[in-house]
């Protein structure tokens, strides 16, 4: 058995303990938060939120990407979001690389350049203050006044504001 049959199994079980219910696709909290896809971030638990609160948009290094906007404009636009909140991380794998070392690494392995960036940093917070900029500045978003930004301590679980 792999794991997606595992986990498959657990969540018949899962599905099995609950009531049907049906949430309103608008998030309860008009909020949406774009993180990095580390395991180690239990977003829900870590800020007491409860199914249907918020968006939760994820990728490698939670930072502010073409996608990561176009999935804002829609929560925004679309769901009623007002409201975003950024989380980084501490012992980030996006600070373990480099994107020309990336780069040539995907090249030399695929005999092609990735049309994608990279989107390394070795710097949190001014990583933090970049997507924040970016949310800020985009024309896409209507709702760019609320955005702030912040660094989740994977030791402790705390988080800390970029200012």
């Amino acid at each position: 058995m792999d794991v997606t049959d595992e986990l498959l199994a657990k969540n018949r079980l899962y599905a099995d303990t609950l009531p049907d219910q049906h949430l309103d696709v608008h998030p309860a909290r008009a909020l949406a938060i774009v993180t990095c896809m580390d395991s180690r971030l239990n977003v829900f638990d870590a800020l007491g939120l409860e199914e249907g609160d918020a968006h939760v948009l994820r990728n490698a290094g939670g930072v502010i990407t073409d996608d990561m906007i176009r999935s804002l404009a829609i929560s925004q636009r679309l769901l009623g979001t007002r409201e975003v909140m950024l989380i980084h991380h501490t012992d980030c794998g996006m600070q373990r690389l480099t994107d020309d070392g990336f780069r040539a690494e995907l090249q030399a392995d695929t005999g092609e350049a990735p049309s994608f960036a990279i989107e390394s940093f070795s710097d949190l917070d001014a990583a933090v203050r970049q997507s924040i900029l970016r949310v800020r500045r985009s024309v896409f978003l209507p709702h760019r006044d609320r955005v702030r930004g912040f660094v989740y301590d994977v030791d402790t679980h705390r988080l800390r504001e970029v200012t």
